[in-house]
């Protein structure tokens, strides 16, 4: 929960603190260093900065950049990185770390670049795309531009441990899972194909995800991407499957019941978002397609919306013994990652 100064200020009139402990707590939360993401105009410009440097290597390079041809282009890309990694190491010296964080996202992403021109310049890169078409088209040679940039990735997350350079690992991930389709199906147009390795690949990213979680409970939140990707491949995947079976189209609304439930137990808002917009989709269907000439539909769709709140009231009564019970049987890493949401 994000601490406010009107919490503090309840705090005192029921006696919890007092006035001068207060005072004290917002004198000490004050000279805390912002280093958590928050939504105000510091961090504001920090990320606008940060991603539109990003994107004017990745999502907005031009034509222009070909006539530099593929030596020019891994000598330009090696030096914006000199910048980036300069900039990254010089604000972590000075406490700046989301700056920094963003600093060297921003290198991991120069890595597609530099590998694409590397391979022009060896004379191996396979047909006539160019590079601006890689974060547009679903193609298999991107592979060796994404392994790299895997890598890359890894090593700085491993050097620098600034959860937003999960982002382009997690953005990477999720490219590698559609490219390795599309060499599966030879560059076929295979969307069944596509939406099971789409699906499947997102429920990889999702442990990958929760295992990250779980081994960085007491640090920053480097899972947030990775669950971020990870959730919407897994969602669009399933969404996109086909199946005349109302007893399937119940099982995905179950499914998505779950995510509900799983993103209100790890406090991962993704999964709720997602879940909600995949029950509001089978509820739609009931709607407009099972229950279209029901005059009862409406009713019993109220009565259950009501019956949902009465569960809120007594979740709400009786959660903390609930959850003091359930926490006791899961293991103990499990137990201190629930308890520091």
């Amino acid at each position: 929960m994000n601490l406010t100064k009107k919490n503090l200020d309840d705090a005192v009139k029921e006696n919890i603190l007092s006035t001068e402990q207060s005072e004290n707590l917002i004198a000490f939360l004050k000279k805390q260093p912002p280093n958590g993401p928050s939504f105000d105009f510091t961090h504001i410009l920090y990320y606008l900065g940060g991603m539109i440097a990003i994107g004017a290597m990745t999502l907005f390079m031009n034509l222009g950049w070909e006539s530099f041809g593929g030596l020019g282009i891994v000598f330009i890309s090696l030096l914006y990185a000199a910048i980036g990694l300069t900039l990254t190491n010089s604000f972590k010296a000075k406490g700046y770390d989301i700056p920094a964080g963003i600093c060297g996202a921003f290198v991991i992403a120069l890595t597609p670049l530099a590998v694409y021109g590397l391979q022009q310049a060896l004379g191996l890169w396979p047909d006539e795309s160019v590079y601006r078409e890689y974060h547009r088209y679903i193609k298999w040679h991107w592979l060796y531009m994404e392994m790299s940039t895997l890598a890359v990735g890894a090593i700085l997350a491993w050097k620098y441990k600034f959860p937003f350079l999960m982002m382009p690992i997690a953005v990477t991930l999720w490219y590698l899972s559609m490219d390795i389709t599309a060499m599966i199906s030879g560059g076929d147009n295979d969307w069944q194909l596509r939406k099971l390795v789409s699906m499947y690949s997102g429920l990889l990213m999702i442990a990958l995800a929760f295992w990250i979680d779980i081994r960085s409970r007491n640090k920053a939140d480097y899972a947030f991407w990775v669950y971020l990707f990870g959730v919407l491949a897994f969602w669009i995947g399933m969404s996109l499957q086909y199946s005349n079976s109302e007893f399937a189209k119940f099982i995905y609304f179950s499914i998505n019941l779950m995510m509900i439930f799983v993103g209100v137990l790890l406090v991962r808002r993704v999964f709720v978002v997602f879940g909600a917009l995949g029950c509001s989709g089978y509820i739609g269907h009931l709607a407009f397609d099972i229950f279209k000439d029901s005059w009862l539909f409406p009713i019993v769709l109220t009565v259950l919306g009501l019956l949902v709140i009465y569960l809120g009231i007594l979740w709400q009564k009786h959660e903390q013994s609930i959850t003091r019970r359930v926490r006791q049987i899961l293991p103990d890493a499990l137990r201190e990652l629930l308890e520091s949401k």
